[in-house]
């Protein structure tokens, strides 16, 4: 050792450690200041250590810090939670130069470089020798609360029901707060939090904040398992102010063994202000650096998400549902529409914990605090949803999806996507997650959609009905032929001197029947040729075919193409719109018809059938024998704007396409073996169509 080195290292310590600077403050310090490196050996001492343990710097710097019993603590090395947490406070017992025993109250704080990388290890230390043992526990609480997660309570509102179980007490009643969850609830719900560390608000704030835990009751943070336990621990530390509980909990999350402390605080605190710290040995191997490092990353990721997201604590929500379970309720549905003040009440105690930039945006608030509250915002605009969203939880299902509408803070209106994900055992049982993706602009583009593809239809049916315009006239002009020659033999009956009236009404009522008729078919065209917004109601589809058969019938037979109908009995009726399925069949019996034609077959034959396939759906088939589809072309019949005839525009099988899919369908179209082509659509039966009634539209297809 040179010169400079024995002198720096008389000083207190090593020159190639300590900048002097640094060193010439700590020299001053009254404190006791000691630093030590990654292998704990002693780099500096400083001169209060050496009033404080009797050893000189000469003799300690360069030795290892166990020479004086640094890590012991109450027996138990805390040197691994140490490097864990960063810091660590407590009461050490240290061998003095003597041998004597120095008690000494001490906080070691770990330094370390960018990177992460351990760099020393720095102590503070003063005497605490002279204490009662009730003050050196009290000390020991105290310093060690740094390191626990540590909370500072005002019970004063809880004062009268503290009052009211010490009164129990002394007259010699056994409290057991596991048998009175009232209590329990009574005295953490008017216990408010007047302050917590760091790690309070990181293991159990749910990533409130520090600012939105501070005048909040206790029994919205509290760990739902040990409410109990804190019960126990807040009336024992009222009935005797002097007293330093502890007791071990149970606790789901990062801590082992953890371990509950309560205390009353000295003055010049208020009297009813009580300090609980919670301590364990973490079930997370990462150190504070590293854990901090990863919620910075955690935190950034979240506010950065292109969703709008809310983090919920719905721990109490999980707690009513046991008990609901445990006194047999299954039903939870039927259960909520039987007490719908369960679902306003959860409404207030299922708390929001943190959102992102996205969310603030989402619901045009001013920042994040404003979404920070009880969920009961988030439903203002959606009745029924908090309810299925409450019935997801109880069935333990882990996600839930729906398209609602939120109530932005401006009073605008928001139609979104939203998503909850729900936690399941082991994942921490206060991060419920919901997401929000705003789709009114892809509402809006479906509408105007819709609106294009119920065009697109209108005009097939239009195009449809201008080629059958001579099968139409030819059906109106049956029933009005009839109508002429029924008119004209009721009046010659009428001229005539015997009258005959039995046979006038006779012919009157066909007259009548005529008309009926004519009118019926001008209702059926009048029905094909408006534009209406297409609505599903439950129907015969046999029923559909036949009206459908009316248009066409005179066409086919004008042609010479024998006509086939085959109906399937007791088919399921299906949800369908009457006016699309029968534009669906017009167009596939047109098609046909006009295949047949130009084939110049001298056979001309075309089949209809109904019936129900493997699986259970209603089948529409029209099979011909004309010359079927080019095989280059199957693979393009429903294409828009595709046609295999010189002068087809290509529109009237997409829309069927489109129609038929919008219906929960499918619809195809092959070439029979023996030459002709086979399409054919299926429609689910009622019990996978739905309700008796929606709205349906035409895919995106048309």
């Amino acid at each position: 050792m040179t010169n400079s080195s024995r002198r720096a290292a008389a000083n207190g310590h090593d020159p190639a450690f300590a900048a002097p600077f640094v060193a010439e403050l700590s020299d001053l310090a009254s404190e006791s200041i000691i630093v030590s490196d990654v292998h704990g050996v002693i780099r500096y001492w400083n001169p209060a250590s050496e009033a404080l343990y009797g050893w000189p710097a000469l003799a300690m710097v360069g030795q290892h810090v166990q020479t004086i019993g640094s890590l012991a603590h109450a027996g138990t090395d805390h040197f691994n939670a140490l490097l864990r947490e960063g810091r660590w406070e407590g009461v050490v017992h240290r061998r003095g130069l003597t041998g004597t025993d120095i008690v000494a109250a001490v906080r070691q704080i770990v330094r370390r470089d960018s990177a992460g990388d351990l760099l020393d290890i720095v102590e503070f230390g003063r005497d605490a020798g002279s204490l009662t043992r009730a003050s050196y526990l009290r000390m020991d609480a105290e310093l060690q609360s740094s390191l626990a997660a540590s909370w500072e309570l005002d019970t004063s509102a809880a004062r009268p029901l503290l009052d009211a179980i010490a009164e129990h007490r002394r007259s010699g009643v056994a409290i057991d707060f596991d048998q009175h969850p009232d209590w329990v609830d009574r005295m953490l719900s008017a216990t408010r939090i007047l302050a917590v560390n760091d790690r309070a608000v990181r293991m159990f704030g749910a990533h409130a904040g520090y600012e939105q835990m501070i005048g909040k009751s206790i029994d919205t943070f509290w760990p739902a398992e040990s409410r109990s336990v804190l019960a126990t621990l807040l009336e024992s530390v009222a009935s005797d102010r002097t007293r330093l509980e502890t007791r071990k909990m149970v606790l789901s999350g990062s801590l082992r063994e953890p371990v509950i402390k309560a205390w009353h605080s000295a003055e010049p605190k208020p009297p009813d202000t009580v300090f609980v710290t919670i301590n364990g040995v973490t079930n997370d191997d990462r150190t504070t650096w590293e854990l901090q490092a990863s919620e910075d990353r955690y935190r950034r990721l979240i506010q950065y998400l292109p969703t709008a997201l809310w983090q919920v604590d719905s721990r109490r929500a999980g707690e009513a549902f046991d008990q609901l379970k445990a006194a047999g309720v299954h039903d939870i549905a039927a259960h909520l529409g039987r007490n719908p003040d369960l679902v306003e009440h959860a409404k207030d105690v299922v708390r929001v914990t943190d959102v992102n930039r996205d969310a603030v945006s989402l619901f045009r608030a001013g920042n994040p605090a404003d979404l920070i509250k009880p969920v009961r915002y988030i439903f203002a605009a959606a009745p029924g949803l908090a309810e299925r969203v409450m019935v997801a939880h109880f069935e333990g299902r882990r996600n839930f999806i729906a398209e609602t509408r939120i109530r932005a803070f401006d009073g605008s209106i928001v139609d979104v996507l939203f998503t909850v994900t729900y936690p399941v055992p082991p994942e921490q049982l206060d991060n419920t997650f919901i997401t929000m993706q705003d789709i009114s602009e892809r509402l809006n583009a479906e509408q105007q959609l819709r609106k294009l593809q119920a065009d697109f239809s209108h005009a097939g049916r239009i195009a449809t009905l201008g080629e059958l315009a001579t099968s139409i006239a030819h059906e109106i002009n049956q029933p009005l032929a009839a109508i002429v020659t029924n008119g004209e033999t009721s009046l010659r009956w009428l001229a005539r001197e015997d009258q005959n009236t039995e046979k006038v009404t006779q012919l009157t009522s066909r007259i009548v029947s005529n008309a009926r008729r004519a009118s019926d078919i001008i209702h059926r065209i009048r029905d094909m040729a408006a534009k209406h917004e297409p609505e599903k109601r439950l129907i015969d589809l046999n029923e559909v075919v036949e009206e459908a058969l009316l248009f066409i019938r005179h066409d086919i037979d004008s042609k010479s193409i024998l006509l086939s109908a085959n109906f399937g009995a007791e088919l399921p009726k299906v949800m369908g719109d009457r006016i699309q399925l029968q534009q669906v069949i017009i167009n596939l019996l047109v098609n046909s018809v006009q295949a047949i034609v130009q084939s110049g077959q001298p056979t001309r034959r075309i089949d209809t059938r109904t019936s129900i396939d493997d699986e259970g759906s209603v089948v529409f088939s029209v099979l011909d024998n004309g010359p079927g589809v080019p095989a280059k072309d199957l693979e393009h019949i429903f294409d828009s704007f595709f046609s295999t005839k010189d002068t087809g525009i290509g529109i009237g099988l997409a829309i069927c396409q489109s129609i038929i899919t919008a219906h929960g369908g499918r619809i195809t179209g092959v070439n029979r073996a023996n030459g002709g082509a086979h399409f054919h659509f299926a429609l689910p039966p009622l019990t996978v169509a739905g309700p008796e009634t929606s709205s349906v539209a035409p895919s995106a297809r048309a």
